[in-house]
């Protein structure tokens, strides 16, 4: 009877196992930069849950949980972020840790785009009708992007050219398109510094505090997807909200430059 029990024990225990996940939808940007193979070892050896990351653009992770296809998102647009939380899709919303953007272009800039005015970069971009890369993917990123060609003056749907390539992809491959256009892009710098095909390219635009990147997470609402595994997910927020979660954010870092700054209760950063 024992070795019966002792069997049934062992063909059990990879199933039990195997619900021992939840699914986070997140941003390429907090894949490509490398953060996660940096945090989720550490909050699985903190709480015996894996979690399993679902890398797109932030429209499409907010729309994963629309569907509820992922547990938890952790993405960066704000605006949408509050939109998806009043059509009653996430609980709650948690600020999490910050970067910035940048705007990178070739190292000679043609357009004259230097400096720390995104706007006035944008500007000279479109004057010089210069490579752009753009993302074009409805990330937050992308979202971004559009919102400073807008507050430039600029509609880029209508005054595009051969010179504005839109992409469809996440920042790796459309930094990879920059690189070999020699083109400008809009990149958030955790995925910048980790990016090592940069070829000519370099940052010419920073500093400006419209750059300002805030990610934030939410767990996907059980009253709206009953499946949603609530426990574990909420498990991931708690952790990543936590010291020990907030320390391991700010541990990361690229050749001693960090990639994210853990913010959870802690100010915007001034001006």
């Amino acid at each position: 009877m024992r070795a019966i029990l002792a069997c049934l024990l062992l063909a059990l225990a990879p199933a039990a196992s195997a619900q021992n996940f939840i699914t986070v939808a997140s941003t390429t940007s907090t894949e490509q930069s490398g953060l996660f193979k940096h945090l989720l070892p550490a909050f699985r050896k903190a709480t015996g849950i894996e979690a399993r990351v679902v890398a797109v653009g932030t429209g499409q992770a907010l729309d994963m949980g629309r569907r509820g296809d992922a547990d938890v998102v952790f993405v960066h647009d704000k605006d949408a972020e509050e939109k998806f939380l009043a059509e009653g899709f996430g609980v709650k919303r948690f600020d999490v840790m910050y970067n910035d953007f940048v705007l990178v272009g070739p190292k000679s800039d043609p357009a004259r785009a230097r400096g720390k005015d995104i706007l006035a970069g944008l500007k000279a971009i479109a004057a010089a009708n210069a490579p752009f890369a753009s993302r074009a993917d409805k990330s937050g990123t992308h979202a971004a992007e559009i919102r400073y060609w807008k507050e430039a003056g600029i509609d880029i749907a209508r005054d595009k050219g051969p010179w504005y390539r839109e992409t469809g992809s996440g920042m790796g491959p459309t930094l990879n398109t920059a690189s070999a256009m020699n083109a400008y892009a809009l990149a958030d710098r955790g995925t910048w510094l980790a990016f090592r095909n940069r070829g000519a390219l370099a940052i010419v635009v920073e500093g400006d505090t419209r750059l300002f990147n805030q990610y934030g997470v939410m767990l996907v609402n059980p009253s709206k997807h009953p499946h949603v595994k609530k426990d574990a997910g909420q498990k991931f927020i708690d952790w990543i909200i936590s010291p020990a979660g907030q320390a391991a954010i700010n541990a990361y870092k690229i050749e001693g430059e960090p990639l994210f700054f853990a913010n959870y209760r802690r100010k915007r950063p001034a001006p």
